[in-house]
């Protein structure tokens, strides 16, 4: 049997992949748990800068496996469903606390969890043809694994009501218009078009990128004040890094910075 997700790393980027194309990739606890521990091996990688997350077969997924779902609609007890859905919350909030850059590379079909899992992710980038939604309420349901919280952040109140309550897709020209994805590439291009964003940030300092990170999650929810204190702290720590000095000699020197992460 083939693994459920599979990895692999060229120079400094990981790549991660969704492997169920014959199931058009639909995401159960197993495969979602297995995804979250390839993305954070990088975080036991110093040479790994960024990762991209992307989907093998026709579309990057179908949204939730529901025979996963199975026993909770036939009326069995519904504190396993609850524990269930819980595991996989706490597996999208460990991906998204990775202090690494992760690239959600995204094709045709991006309906329900496989959008909630693209959200918890720092990018995401989409084919011209990719369709993207929320469709719980179609069958009574809610988004309960993040998305519903994450897409109020990405894109406001009022869109985000408009895609949750209606349950309808948007092509990628819309995506892209309400700052759901980052960039729209042709067909084939998107795990391309991610390599090459991911590049440009692996470049930069990795200890600067993964607080810059973190500073912009937990900020984003907190007064100014508190926010701008824990900028100074953050930057209180980098200037003691190596990485902020090999920054300067490399500026006065002007040559391209070695960086180490240390």
């Amino acid at each position: 049997m083939s693994a459920v997700v599979t990895s692999r790393r060229e120079g400094a980027l990981l790549y991660v992949a969704l492997n169920r194309p014959e199931k058009r990739n639909a995401i159960h606890r197993e495969l979602l748990l297995a995804l979250i521990d390839a993305v954070a091996a990088a975080e036991r990688e110093p040479e790994v800068r960024a990762v991209i997350v992307h989907g093998e077969g026709p579309v990057f997924s179908a949204g939730v496996d529901f025979g996963m779902l199975a026993g909770d609609l036939r009326g069995e007890p519904a504190l396993p469903f609850r524990t269930l859905v819980g595991d996989m919350q706490a597996a999208l909030s460990r991906l998204e606390a990775i202090e690494k850059p992760v690239i959600a590379a995204l094709h045709r079909y991006v309906p329900g969890l496989g959008l909630e899992l693209a959200l918890a992710c720092d990018f995401r980038i989409a084919t011209t043809d990719c369709e993207l939604g929320l469709p719980e309420v179609r069958v009574g349901l809610v988004p309960d694994v993040g998305g519903t919280t994450r897409l109020v952040r990405t894109v406001g109140y009022a869109r985000a009501k408009d895609l949750i309550l209606t349950g309808r897709m948007i092509g990628a020209a819309e995506a892209l218009a309400i700052g759901l994805v980052n960039q729209v590439v042709p067909p084939g291009e998107h795990v391309a078009a991610a390599a090459r964003l991911a590049e440009v940030i692996a470049a930069n300092a990795p200890l600067a990128v993964g607080l810059a990170k973190r500073l912009v999650d937990l900020g984003s929810n907190v007064d100014k004040h508190t926010f701008l204190a824990m900028e100074l702290l953050a930057q209180s720590v980098l200037l003691r890094s190596e990485d902020a000095r090999e920054g300067a000699r490399a500026l006065a020197e002007r040559r391209p910075p070695r960086f180490t992460g240390r």
